[in-house]
């Protein structure tokens, strides 16, 4: 996975997440008896980051976005043929479930694959159960449109790379935080490193 291209998306995405997704509403103008509606971008403070999704987990079951209410997760999008990303940003995660402490049980991490061909729900299974990775991690994959409609809901970019058994995968490293209504909270950083994301973590779940 190209270094420069990798840098640059994660950047683009950090940006999208950090900035203000506002809907689009149509405001009527009844104004000298007119009708005839007008759209304008009115903002609801609301970040369009997340929302619904349908996807199956490493034990097989069919699971929606409903998996992250009453916990705060850590929603991450990679594949398990990721050679330096994905495991390096799991390694970090392993590192900010064991400084959580007590507080680690309020928290549940999520993998997303964009990798649906190759990562299967048992491939899913024996990746994340490797030595170093968090513990308890929920893995979801699903058909090529279930990652689509998912990757989509999170602003997340991911294009192939390659042909034949070699290819690769291009993808967004942001964390994203969600609280536990299940709504967005903050985007982090795949670079943070575990002591800055800790602190983000806690501070988001004092603000509730």
């Amino acid at each position: 996975m190209p270094r420069r291209s990798i840098v640059i998306f994660a950047a683009v995405i950090t940006a999208l997440a950090i900035g203000l997704f506002f809907t689009t509403v149509l405001v009527w103008n009844e104004r000298n008896g007119s009708d005839a509606p007008r759209a304008h971008e009115v903002a609801t403070g609301q970040p369009l980051v997340g929302g619904d999704f349908t996807l199956v987990n490493q034990d097989g079951q069919t699971v929606d976005q409903s998996i992250l209410n009453g916990k705060w997760s850590l929603v991450f999008f990679g594949f398990t043929y990721c050679p330096d990303y994905c495991p390096t940003t799991l390694g970090v995660l392993n590192a900010v479930q064991e400084q959580m402490g007590d507080d680690a049980d309020k928290l549940q991490m999520v993998f997303i694959s964009i990798d649906p061909a190759r990562d299967t729900p048992q491939a899913l299974k024996d990746y994340l159960s490797s030595d170093g990775f968090p513990k308890g991690v929920i893995g979801l994959t699903g058909s090529d449109q279930q990652v689509a409609d998912a990757a989509k809901a999170y602003r997340v970019f991911y294009e192939k790379v390659g042909e034949g058994e070699g290819y690769t995968m291009n993808h967004s490293l942001t964390v994203y935080l969600m609280g536990p209504d299940g709504k967005f909270r903050s985007p982090l950083a795949s670079d943070l490193g575990p002591d800055r994301t800790v602190s983000l973590i806690r501070n988001a779940m004092a603000r509730g």
